[in-house]
């Protein structure tokens, strides 16, 4: 496959980026959308020139690293994570762009990498339950229903890389918010920091700047993990149910 790539290139945080297009040749439909770019980068760094800089850990879908928009798509045209999109999903001849995730939170730091250290923030706001230290307790010792110990297995499943926040056209978090807060919500272990939690951590999403969530979906449909959009009106009724405490 011949390729033609339009990539956003930005010297660091406080310089202006621009689009720059590169040629791609003889690239395999079985290569990774990020192998591509390290033939790219080959490429680059033969002829010279500055590599293009782009985040990537595991490769295999797990821990959420990777983050691109492809033809403003948040991970390219399938549901899974842009380490795990392959060559395949594209034609011979095609103008691919390539952009970083567009949100206010999550400023540029170089090319196509951005800083989303406000998500951990948020995680250290509430997203936690607090334990006396000592050997793990017998399994079961404190049991769950069944129900929601599958629902709390499932919405743990985000991986954090922001997709939703790039998606959504209002910069909303709110998706990985109520991913957390519904994983721990769900369980016995979670019930005590239940109220502050939620409260906590939606006080640190709307001071990193993430917008209000209004409802649109493009956040669960551009996910990954195909985090369901239900777990926002877990976080709405757990954040009314907290005031109503007084928090």
């Amino acid at each position: 496959m011949n390729l033609t790539l339009k990539i956003w290139r930005q010297k660091d945080a406080t310089s202006a980026g621009a689009l720059a297009t590169y040629q791609v040749k003889d690239i395999s439909p079985d290569m990774s959308f990020l192998e591509m770019l390290d033939e790219l980068n080959e490429q680059l760094n033969e002829q010279g020139e500055d590599p293009v800089a782009f985040d990537s850990d595991c490769r295999e879908g797990i821990c959420g690293t990777c983050s691109l928009m492809i033809n403003g798509q948040a991970h390219g045209p399938e549901v899974t994570t842009t380490c795990q999109l392959h060559m395949r999903s594209f034609k011979d001849g095609d103008t691919i762009t390539i952009e970083p995730w567009r949100a206010d939170p999550f400023p540029v730091l170089k090319d196509l990498v951005v800083d989303r250290s406000a998500l951990d923030r948020m995680i250290q706001a509430g997203g936690f339950i607090s334990v006396n230290t000592g050997s793990a307790p017998e399994a079961n010792s404190v049991p769950a229903p069944r129900d929601k110990a599958m629902r709390a297995f499932n919405v743990a499943t985000c991986i954090g890389c922001g997709a939703c926040v790039a998606a959504c056209p209002n910069g909303s978090a709110s998706l990985f918010l109520g991913a957390k807060i519904t994983a721990l919500g769900e369980l016995p272990q979670g019930q005590p920091e239940r109220w502050t939690r939620v409260v906590d951590m939606v006080g640190q999403h709307d001071h990193e700047g993430f917008g209000g969530c209004t409802n649109i979906g493009e956040c669960t449909a551009a996910c990954p993990k195909e985090i369901p959009l239900d777990v926002i009106s877990q976080l709405n009724k757990d954040l009314r149910t907290a005031m109503k405490h007084g928090l």
